[in-house]
């Protein structure tokens, strides 16, 4: 008899694109994190086999990262994965990494007897944690099929960011075609939305030009966040090396010496702080909250049904 996992499901969040480089991983932390510092108990599951959360939230093997050992096994095997605990005020990670490669040859040969089972592999694992936490993201990896068709039957959503390039939006058609693969399993399944990342200051010509093709994708561009994610190299550089999440930068930049005081010679300035940080900060808080109103809004109309 095959476990019912609505309930399990219904706060679970999966980050997806079937292409890399579209900021799947700093979407997932810093959205996690916002949520979190407003007082929402949030996990973030790396399904990555590189594991780059580690790098975006600066957690190290000496705080418990395994490089995915316990959830690889968990997944693979059965059993409880361990999650490190308080990476920030109510935020938990289940981390990634290398590891995860042995998870999708097992799943690989499980599903050749047993292809639901492999789905929904990654389900089993969250379900006796997920009631604890408010909100579960997923980070899903870019390549591999077998971990992104379990982390959607796990899911209740599918979160999408894309860029404006042909490639970007190919892997957005991907998921749209990995969503229809676990329907049978997984029904109530639906897109939450897609966020264009990596836009310049023309953000309002990007929007127009892949509206068509996220329409054509997923039936309509009602899909597509009003909050977008702009390009800055710097930021994202600077976040990364300092394990910080684009709000952490900021304040930190914010408290930092004034650009007169530098030049006078009273002050030394600050390296990996770029000014471009709050306006990061800003579009992130801005999807964060976008994430949370669309949840809120699907959850009342199912309850009204």
């Amino acid at each position: 008899m095959q476990t019912d996992f609505r309930e399990t499901r219904k706060r679970v969040i999966a980050v997806i694109n079937g292409k890399g480089g579209v900021l799947k991983t700093t979407l997932t932390a810093n959205v996690g994190g916002e949520l979190a510092a407003s007082g929402q108990k949030v996990l973030l599951v790396d399904l990555d086999p590189q594991g780059n959360l580690a790098e975006d939230l600066g957690y190290t093997s000496e705080t418990g990262d395994d490089q995915g050992r316990s959830l690889a096994s968990a997944i693979a095997f059965g059993g409880d994965a361990k999650p490190i605990e308080n990476v920030r005020a109510n935020l938990d990670v289940l981390p990634g990494g290398v590891h995860l490669e042995q998870a999708t040859a097992a799943l690989t040969a499980m599903a050749s007897k047993d292809p639901d089972g492999a789905k929904l592999a990654l389900a089993r694992v969250l379900a006796p944690m997920a009631a604890t936490y408010d909100m579960v993201l997923i980070d899903c990896p870019p390549g591999d099929e077998t971990l992104q068709t379990a982390a959607l039957a796990a899911a209740k959503w599918a979160f999408v960011p894309v860029k404006s390039d042909a490639s970007s939006r190919k892997g957005m058609a991907a998921v749209a075609h990995r969503i229809d693969a676990v329907a049978a399993i997984n029904p109530d399944l639906d897109l939450l939305g897609v966020v264009l990342v990596a836009v310049g200051t023309s953000a309002k010509t990007v929007l127009k030009q892949a509206r068509s093709a996220i329409a054509e994708a997923f039936g309509n561009d009602d899909v597509v966040f009003t909050a977008t994610v702009r390009h800055s190299e710097a930021t994202a550089q600077a976040t990364r090396e300092r394990g910080m999440l684009a709000a952490e930068l900021d304040a930190v930049v914010r408290s930092g010496p004034k650009w007169y005081d530098v030049i006078k010679g009273n002050a030394e300035p600050q390296a990996l702080a770029p000014k471009s940080s709050k306006s990061v900060a800003d579009d992130l808080f801005a999807v964060a909250q976008e994430v949370v109103t669309r949840v809120a809004t699907a959850e009342r109309e199912e309850a009204r049904v």
